[in-house]
């Protein structure tokens, strides 16, 4: 940004409070200053101030407020807002705080009698850009606010909490919702508005509302055209509500000529009052903003002694409590090289070199960041690196799920100070391994950080009952994923070839198919040319729009598809060329000089607990699709001598649904061994006998079974199976009916989730939510459906971790040659030699049956070959 660059930040602070008080509700308790006042607000607030201010870099700032519930829009509609919920206490005296606050980093904040915040935005906003501004910033919790994008203002809403943000374009606008500014606040005017009690015209929701607006242009358009619209209950509630929903128009469209005393310079920002802000810290508690505070204007740089070690090692320089931390410059440990290592703590000394033999004989401590990083990078040097009692990545990452799990993050968390790699390396193309004395100091700040937070990671992780979890489950399971990756898989590189052959002949006849019924030849991969065809040309119903034209996603071709074959065509083709740039040219780049792949295992990333697969992901292989599974073929044992060997669990997600919330009916069922989509069909349909269950009844069962794990609606139901949603609430109500404790868990997990704020799994893996008691429907439904799943899908990749530690362990033991080499979602394939298969195959059933005892089985299916095509 230039010296004479004009940028003014407009906060909607009425809304933005009221979304800081929801997103730490469940954790209020824990918000308080001193004085005994509530701050979960406050800090929310302050959090996101710092998040825009840092984003944004403004030259001038307001924070804009409601001065009271009487404004001019309940002079012409008195129930305008009517029917509110009563504001908490605990919120309403946080409101004098969140101003002084404000005061106190120099922002100017503002109110003015008979009208809301959004009109002394609107009126700003329009100012600046008469005064020639160069962008404008709103933020706010209020979709509402989207009617003043412009190309130069750009408004930002709250979608997470008010951690995360969501981006408002003109452009954006019309490719989310296919409407202009102008049509958004019409949109208003016919859906009405439930939180502002704007009444809108009768039964008209969002989706009628934009197909109107599309058609006819605007709400004026769609009343001179409503003669000629044919005779419907829409129609009827038009000409009824006409008067209501251009009244609902006035009310939803934000005054942009506000009289306002205030002036454009009086919202200068100069920077925080560092004296106020000290003293409101401290009367708020706020102890980390504080320390930050201090560092920022008087602490200097913590000065590190390290010492450079370039030969020999002495016994005195490494001891089991230290940590160690190997250095490469990006994240493929299996090709980048390691570029220099450290060890130490601040008590006993920190060292660092880059001279790599000195690695041989290494007396490692016990103490490290990222142990399978680690443990790959020295196997590279033919070199054993024995598990480590403590790992702060995994120790960070059962903590909180929530940030990364970087250095600089866990010093950031503790208030320590570390610069960001991409500080120290460069970023992209200009990413390189700096001056020696660069790299030292910054290793150096590495191991004082690592060495000074371990107290802090224990100390949390004994907090959460996860001490377990870490020393029995994730340090040994990183062990076991190492091993796995260092082994990889053998890979044909000719098989893929001529997958590849044949693939390309599909696409080839697919897209002379489409230029038949096209008429003529086009770019197939282009959306512009693809729209215009289907939707010019040929004349298909336009569904949606972009920013570039028509819209030619997925969801949008599989709505027309029954309409043209064309379609049809077009997302076969769609689906080949995917097939074939990701899983046929790009695994022929993903295999290494020993002729595998070697995938990574990222065990730091899901909330759930789940293992995800990159460089490359062979959990995403397409299997549903015959050329999907084409893949498969190309993955084979390590010599002709052996075989793949599959183990999957069977339904276990359902088998953890039955042991957690102890329904009787579920847990007989899996205990007689009754196939479960049948006995459900039976339970919910009505049928009688086994026999009598059809596919498609036991795939409409298998459906609601799964889609209650994951707490699906009717709406959604309906979607799936095709069917009516009063049909498919009728279904849901009667699973419940039929299988009463599931009903009750379900209940009975939310309402724990809205007390304490998070979920657990059987193993205390810990799934915080921060929305569960947000009062967005939205928001907080999706957080209901997150309570209900994460236990049940969380325990499941527990169960699946421990059953890859105990099948090592048993492997190990028996001193057999199979080896581990993938784990892909409920499976588990292994390379077994043709003489161990009958042991192997009773040994993993067995070591995967056994992992854990449910009041329900775990059964698991098995099937072995020569190629992972066979064995699946």
């Amino acid at each position: 940004m230039t010296k004479t660059e004009k940028k003014l930040l407009l906060i909607d602070g009425s809304s933005i409070a009221f979304r800081a008080f929801f997103a730490l509700y469940t954790q209020i308790d824990r918000f308080i200053a001193p004085s005994g006042l509530h701050n979960n607000a406050i800090y929310a607030f302050h959090t996101m101030l710092r998040n825009v201010l840092e984003a944004e870099q403004p030259t001038h700032i307001l924070v804009a407020f409601d001065a009271g519930k009487t404004t001019f829009r309940t002079e012409m509609y008195a129930d305008y807002k009517g029917g509110r919920a009563k504001t908490p206490d605990e919120f309403r005296e946080q409101m004098p705080f969140i101003k002084e606050m404000l005061e106190s980093q120099g922002i100017k904040h503002y109110e003015l009698a008979n009208y809301e915040a959004d009109d002394i935005i609107g009126t700003l906003a329009t100012r600046a850009e008469n005064a020639g501004f160069d962008a404008i910033t709103v933020v706010s919790g209020d979709r509402d606010l989207t009617q003043l994008t412009t190309e130069k203002t750009t408004v930002e809403i709250t979608i997470k909490g008010v951690a995360e943000l969501e981006t408002y374009t003109p452009d954006y606008l019309l490719e989310k919702l296919g409407l202009t500014t102008a049509q958004f606040i019409d949109l208003k005017a016919l859906m009405g508005d439930k939180s502002d009690n704007i009444p809108g015209v009768t039964k008209i929701g969002e989706k009628t509302g934009i197909k109107l607006l599309l058609e006819h242009g605007s709400l004026q358009g769609i009343y001179d055209n409503i003669d000629g619209m044919k005779a419907s209950k829409m129609k009827e509630n038009l000409i009824n509500d006409r008067e209501q929903a251009f009244l609902s128009k006035t009310l939803a469209t934000i005054d942009l000529d506000a009289p306002i005393e205030l002036t454009l310079d009086e919202t200068i920002y100069n920077g925080a009052d560092y004296d106020k802000l000290k003293k409101f810290y401290q009367e708020m508690g706020f102890n980390k903003f504080l320390e930050e505070l201090d560092g920022a204007t008087e602490k200097p740089v913590e000065v590190i002694n390290f010492t450079i070690v370039n030969d020999a090692i002495s016994d005195d320089m490494v001891c089991d409590d230290q940590f160690f931390y190997l250095e490469i410059l990006d994240e493929d440990y299996h090709r980048d090289d390691i570029i220099g290592f450290a060890w130490g703590d601040a008590e006993n000394g920190i060292y660092v070199s880059n001279n790599l033999a000195l690695l041989a004989t290494f007396p490692f401590p016990k103490n490290t960041y990222d142990f399978k990083k680690n443990k790959v990078l020295l196997a590279r040097q033919n070199i054993d690196y024995p598990l480590v009692s403590f790992d702060s990545m995994l120790a960070k990452y059962l903590y909180s799920t929530i940030e990364n799990n970087k250095i600089a993050t866990i010093a950031s968390l503790f208030g320590e100070q570390l610069a960001e790699d991409d500080t120290v390396y460069g970023k992209g193309a200009k990413r390189a391994v700096p001056a020696d004395a660069v790299l030292f100091e910054h290793l150096a700040r590495k191991i004082n950080v690592l060495a000074k937070t371990k107290p802090l990671l224990v100390e949390k992780l004994r907090e959460n009952d996860q001490e377990k979890l870490l020393s029995d489950m994730e340090l040994p399971l990183a062990n076991v994923l190492a091993k796995m990756e260092i082994a990889g898989i053998k890979v044909s590189g000719g098989v893929l070839s001529e997958i590849g052959l044949e693939n390309e002949k599909v696409i080839s006849e697919l897209t002379a198919e489409i230029y038949e019924l096209a008429g003529e030849t086009f770019n197939i991969n282009s959306p512009k040319q693809l729209g215009v065809i289907l939707f010019e040309k040929m004349g298909l119903p336009v569904i949606k729009k972009t920013k570039t034209g028509y819209s030619t996603a997925v969801d949008v071709l599989e709505q027309l598809a029954p309409q043209a074959p064309i379609v049809d065509k077009i997302l076969r083709f769609r689906q080949i060329s995917k097939i074939q740039s990701t899983y046929v040219t790009g695994l022929l780049g993903d295999i290494m000089g020993d002729g595998k792949i070697h995938t990574r295992y990222v065990q730091d990333l899901t909330q759930t607990g789940r293992l995800s697969s990159v460089n490359p992901n062979l959990q995403n292989i397409p299997v549903r699709l015959p050329e999907g599974r084409k893949i498969r073929k190309a993955f084979l044992p390590e010599n002709a001598n052996s075989v793949l060997l599959s183990s999957d669990y069977s339904q276990i997600e359902l088998r953890v649904l039955a042991h957690i919330s102890g329904d009787q009916h579920l847990i007989d069922a899996f205990n007689h061994g009754a196939d479960i989509h049948t006995a459900t069909a039976m339970r919910v349909f009505g049928i009688e006998k086994a026999e009598d269950v059809t596919a498609n009844d036991r795939r409409n069962a298998k459906a609601v079974n799964f889609g209650v794990v994951y707490g699906i609606s009717d709406f959604g139901l309906s979607n799936n199976l095709g069917i009516s949603r009063k049909a498919a609430k009728n279904y849901i109500d009667t699973y419940f009916e039929r299988y009463p404790d599931i009903k009750n868990y379900m209940e009975n997990i939310v309402r724990s989730a809205k007390d304490t704020g998070f979920v657990e799994t059987l193993y205390h893996r810990r799934r915080n939510l921060p929305d569960i008691n947000a009062r967005n429907f939205s928001v907080r439904s999706f957080a209901e459906r997150t309570a209900i799943n994460s236990p049940i899908q969380g325990s499941a990749a527990d169960i699946l971790k421990v059953a890859m530690i105990n099948l090592d362990k048993n492997l190990s033991e028996r001193k057999l040659k199979t080896k581990m080499l993938l784990q892909v979602h409920d499976e588990i394939v292994l390379d077994v030699p043709d003489d161990e298969l009958e042991t192997v195959k009773k040994l993993v059933k067995t070591t995967m049956e056994d992992a854990i005892a449910l009041k329900v089985p775990l059964l698991v299916d098995e099937n072995s070959g020569k190629t992972w095509y066979e064995a699946k």
